[in-house]
């Protein structure tokens, strides 16, 4: 990892990479004399274009006609590196964003002269996208092998990362290398539930997405488990539910190896005796906010824009392998330049209900991310073409 120079600019949109985790001397690609802060207060609240999901009609097309009108290639310009973020689902699963969108996305980018590349970052968790090789083969696997080149965020093992500056509940994050070199990011979302953090949508995808294993352990050890140990019974039920493998049972009670806890909560849910508590569960999405912004200063004003797919929108986070059967009918595709309003704009039709599905208020991130003065707005203008 790569932790900011002493001395360096510390506002937000200060270029922020003066080296490689190679060494080599890179030149900054974007100075920016803006903070967020300023962005806000000069440019006007973002609205939100949007088409409905009409299976009947070619909705690539309409899609295309969707990015046109929302400028969603302004961010790009010739020669620009291009991350095209995204979650490629867990290995198996089938809700996760369609590659054929994808591969849209990078041929508009191409004739606009810039070079796309696909991206993501490796997971806390062990699985099929715990380092770059899994994560490729499941990428491929998935059908993203043909729409550009699989370029991991945060090299073979997660160890390439960016240290910045933030605000809110983290004083800092470590942003995914690659992500954070990129000259420009389109954030390609899609849009479903999550049991910490109420929804996911592109908030998520920058925060968790865009930082390093370190990164996310970081964003849930904000959570503060809770482990009385004078409660447990002994029952195995936690050490059933940690997939992180970090709970064993040793003379009938818990013991938990807290440096390998992510506070996921599953054990909590599995417990019956009261013994697992997560002890401040607003804490994930104040710390999706907070990671956010400091993905978003690695990038220069006008430089990064988004587009949600809130069709098959399940309970459960794509991250999982069988999330289960979609629990909203399909919604269209969103398109913005800010993370708050397109979040917002797909949070106002299935907010409500993902919140009460989840026990976690999916608004939360919207609004901590633009209490920091992230421009977005919070009840934005949908125009539907």
């Amino acid at each position: 990892m790569l932790n900011l120079p002493a001395g360096e600019p510390s506002h937000p949109l200060a270029p922020s990479l003066m080296r490689h985790a190679t060494g080599r001397h890179r030149t900054p690609s974007r100075v920016i004399f803006l903070s967020l802060d300023m962005v806000a207060d000069t440019m006007p609240m973002s609205d939100v274009q949007f088409v409905k999901w009409e299976p009947s009609k070619l909705m690539t097309a309409r899609c295309m006609k969707l990015y046109k009108a929302a400028g969603t290639f302004d961010v790009v310009a010739k020669g620009d590196l291009v991350a095209i973020k995204l979650h490629v689902g867990e290995y198996g699963n089938t809700t996760h964003l369609n590659p054929v969108f994808v591969k849209e996305i990078c041929e508009a980018v191409r004739q606009k002269g810039g070079k796309p590349f696909l991206t993501d970052s490796s997971t806390l968790y062990p699985g099929a996208r715990h380092n770059a090789y899994d994560h490729y083969i499941t990428a491929m696997a998935h059908g993203f092998g043909d729409c550009a080149p699989w370029i991991p965020g945060d090299g073979l093992k997660g160890e390439h990362g960016v240290i910045v500056p933030t605000k809110g509940i983290l004083k800092e994050i470590e942003v995914a290398g690659a992500i954070a070199e990129a000259d420009a990011m389109i954030v390609a979302t899609h849009v479903k539930g999550h049991a910490n953090a109420g929804a996911g949508g592109a908030i998520k995808n920058l925060g968790m997405g865009c930082t390093t294993p370190a990164g996310k352990k970081a964003q849930h050890e904000a959570i503060c488990m809770e482990f009385r140990v004078e409660k447990c019974k002994g029952c195995g039920k936690c050490v059933e539910a940690c997939f992180m493998h970090c709970i064993r049972l040793v003379e009938g009670r818990m013991l938990v190896d807290k440096g390998k806890c992510m506070s996921c909560g599953f054990c909590a849910a599995a417990c019956k005796n009261d013994a697992i508590r997560q002890g401040d569960k607003d804490a994930l999405p104040r710390a999706l906010a907070s990671a956010a912004y400091g993905v978003l200063s690695t990038f220069g004003k006008d430089k990064v824009s988004y587009v949600s797919f809130a069709n098959n929108i399940t309970q459960k986070c794509d991250c999982m392998a069988s999330p289960g059967a979609p629990v909203h009918p399909d919604i269209g595709v969103f398109a913005s330049d800010s993370a708050v309003s397109i979040d917002a704009a797909a949070f106002n039709i299935i907010g409500e209900q993902l919140t009460k599905m989840n026990h976690s208020d999916c608004f939360l991130q919207v609004k901590e991310l633009r209490s920091f003065g992230y421009p977005g707005d919070l009840k934005p203008k949908v125009i539907e073409l």
